[in-house]
């Protein structure tokens, strides 16, 4: 029942969401659209009965009645114990989905560790992560109405292939006033104890390691409960929804428009429609629907979590990975990147803008590298005139370091010319048969 758009806001592109707008399942007005349609009788209802009803006295009496709750309304803290609570609530909503059990790791562990390609060996690996999906059912129907739904007794659990009907008499004597999620948990405890011993489990750190996602497994499933068990304090959602009532109750009557002709503050216009408390109403008893949505993902809404396709999931993964998928491997060949030392993957043409040189820090593209790096070409350039001068007319050593002090001054000056200068320059040498030489061979400066 999730409702999933994020392939429809993968790009921020110009008025992105607003193709999310036109969307029904999932969305605010399909959660508010009763409350909101009964806001807009009731204040219709007043209306009529203020403009067309009332006598002149009892419109007296009614407009300081409507300007004493405009008045008064205000105070009443919406935002702040709104905001606050739907924070809460949120916050909540995703440490749930955060400790939902899933068997992934558990069951690359017992496929890995637990020996055996033998009938024993497979009916091992798959009644250890049998337990392990049975532990997330008995959570699953103690927190989910869907899963519940479901499952309601444990013969559905039999029937289902979770439980056999020999462990399911061992369960039920099992007497115990408490939720019995962690009887699977013992259970795979003692059958991995037992694989151990019997060298299924070759090592005693393997048995740690799965004993240990065991545990792992097992926190999460009791988190839910935790979750379940203790929820947010009845007292703070009783405050936060009376908050919103009152406050909407007390606009029915303050936000009418009174007659202009009393020339009341703030009702110069009789527009009869109250555009801006609609919204108002729209918005905060959205944020309170949010809330009231979110408090338990557990249950059967547009976005609560998909519990039963969980555990569909769980136990056909699971099953598979320590079965069918035990100490199957496909043949080992060489990579095509084998002779390669610089591995790079094909980009196809739609992806070709992805395609970017690897970052090498901050400051490497800063202003003051650029201008060096064209006074130091302009320096080579002009040192290695200096030796093809010396080389064509055999000049004096005290000729060639004057020439070279000449050149370590014009380098200072250089330091204020562009980029463009040194490329025309470049260009120059290039044309008339110049070559460049290595930084090392140029002179030094004495």
């Amino acid at each position: 029942m999730t409702v999933t758009y994020s392939s429809k806001v993968a790009n921020a592109t110009f008025f992105s969401f607003h193709r999310l707008l036109l969307r029904w399942k999932g969305s605010i007005y399909k959660l508010l659209y009763r409350e909101f349609i009964l806001f807009v009788l009731l204040y219709t209802t007043l209306s009529l009965v203020y403009r067309l009803v009332l006598y002149d006295d009892q419109k007296r009496l009614f407009e300081k009645l409507s300007m004493y709750c405009d008045k008064y309304a205000e105070q009443i803290p919406v935002t702040f114990v709104l905001g606050f609570y739907v924070t809460l609530v949120v916050n909540r909503w995703w440490n749930q989905f955060v400790n939902l059990p899933w068997p992934d790791r558990l069951m690359f562990h017992i496929s890995s560790c637990v020996k055996g390609k033998d009938e024993y060996g497979r009916l091992l690996r798959r009644t250890l992560v049998r337990y392990v999906n049975l532990t997330s059912l008995l959570i699953f129907r103690s927190v989910s109405t869907a899963v519940c739904k479901r499952f309601p007794t444990m013969e559905h659990v039999v029937e289902a292939g979770f439980m056999t009907p020999e462990e399911r008499k061992v369960f039920e004597n099992i007497r115990s006033p408490h939720l019995k999620y962690w009887i699977p948990v013992v259970w795979f405890s003692n059958l991995a104890s037992k694989a151990r011993q019997e060298g299924r489990i070759q090592d005693s750190i393997d048995l740690q390691n799965i004993l240990n996602e065991m545990n792992l497994f097992r926190t999460w499933c009791a988190t839910l409960f935790g979750y379940d068990w203790v929820g947010i304090p009845l007292v703070y959602t009783q405050v936060v929804t009376l908050a919103v009532y009152t406050f909407f109750f007390a606009c029915l009557i303050g936000r009418q428009f009174l007659d202009p002709a009393r020339k009341y503050a703030g009702h110069e216009l009789d527009l009869y429609v109250p555009v801006f408390t609609l919204l108002q109403f729209f918005f905060y008893s959205g944020w309170l629907k949010v809330a009231e949505q979110l408090i338990n993902p557990f249950g059967e809404d547009d976005d609560d979590f998909e519990a039963n396709w969980i555990i569909d999931r769980n136990l056909q993964v699971s099953l598979l990975a320590v079965d069918e998928m035990h100490m199957n491997l496909p043949h080992m060949t060489k990579d095509m990147y084998w002779n390669d030392s610089e591995a790079r993957p094909p980009y196809t043409l739609a992806a070709a803008d992805y395609c970017i040189p690897s970052f090498l820090g901050s400051t490497t593209d800063m202003g003051y590298t650029h201008t060096h790096t064209h006074t130091h070409s302009l320096y080579i350039i002009v040192s290695h005139c200096v030796l093809v001068v010396n080389s064509a007319l055999n000049l004096s050593a005290e000729v060639v370091c004057l020439l070279v002090k000449s050149v370590s001054l014009w380098q200072h000056v250089c330091t204020s010319l562009s980029a463009s200068v040194s490329k025309v320059l470049k260009s120059y040498l290039n044309n008339i048969g110049y070559f460049f030489v290595p930084v090392e061979k140029v002179p030094r400066l004495p």
